[in-house]
């Protein structure tokens, strides 16, 4: 595995997961991905759990309070998370928690774009974010869903630099067509975005979905109704490789994938 030690801010590092039953989804999650971990013990951790893969973190669980709903959220690592929280606000996003300490692992905030989708912000301390990445197993992917694309991509190149370009496009005739913004931080990729268009259900809200390599997607996704989640887009090939789209049994929706080689080595 290749293991990350740091982030060029602007980069999406971390993912964690609310879920009303922790060890329930360290259940599903560990015989899903291999991944273990134990709560932390502070009492300010609140029962955060980092989950590893071997010995490297790569995503987090924390327990649902009051009436939060079982997620997957995404963070993009910042240099100063108070600076990004301002310039976010400025930029006509929204801040839904201010900046706060993470004991000493880190400063986080959670912020909205215009379009409405919740994203959170670090700032590293001894916390990286995941320390490996596209790897099966391993966080490889965020994306976000919005009906405002146009909206979303001004906001982040003015909060992040991101640059968006499209990619894709029709192929053969009788044959879906690939449209898609890929967003990039230099000549780096780090997301994309999706349009919502009138095919999504009207009470789906724009979110940032996250994406974990697997070796094997039909058989990662068999895995997943086998342990009580439920597969909401069954496995498809697109050219980045074959997903599928899959809820916990607490309802936080993922993306699984087997990366297409020819594009990922």
């Amino acid at each position: 595995m290749v293991r990350h030690t740091a982030y060029e801010p602007g980069t999406p590092s971390w993912a964690d997961v609310t879920s009303p039953d922790p060890d329930a989804a360290r259940a599903f999650y560990g015989a899903l991905f291999g991944w273990t971990g134990e709560p932390a013990t502070e009492p300010e951790a609140r029962g955060y759990t980092v989950m590893m893969l071997g010995d490297a973190a790569v995503a987090g669980l924390a327990p649902t309070f009051g009436e939060m709903p079982a997620l997957w959220s995404a963070y993009v690592t910042v240099a100063d998370v108070d600076g990004a929280v301002a310039a976010a606000a400025d930029a006509g996003g929204q801040v839904l928690m201010g900046a706060m300490d993470v004991l000493d692992a880190g400063r986080m905030a959670v912020i909205a774009d215009p379009s409405g989708a919740a994203l959170s912000l670090w700032q590293p301390g001894y916390h990286i974010g995941a320390e490996v990445r596209m790897e099966p197993n391993a966080l490889c992917w965020v994306e976000l869903n919005t009906r405002q694309p146009d909206v979303a991509v001004s906001f982040f190149n003015t909060l992040f630099g991101w640059q968006a370009n499209r990619v894709g496009g029709p192929v053969e005739e009788g044959g879906p067509g690939f449209d898609y913004l890929m967003l990039q931080s230099g000549d780096t990729p780090v997301g994309g975005i999706i349009t919502m268009d009138e095919h999504w259900p009207a009470e789906v809200p724009p979110h940032w979905m996250v994406y974990f390599a697997v070796g094997d997607c039909d058989a990662a996704a068999a895995r997943v109704t086998e342990l009580g989640g439920e597969v909401c887009v069954p496995p498809t090939d697109i050219p980045p490789g074959r997903f599928a789209v899959v809820d916990d049994p607490a309802g936080a929706t993922f993306t699984i994938i087997a990366l297409n080689p020819e594009m990922f080595g």
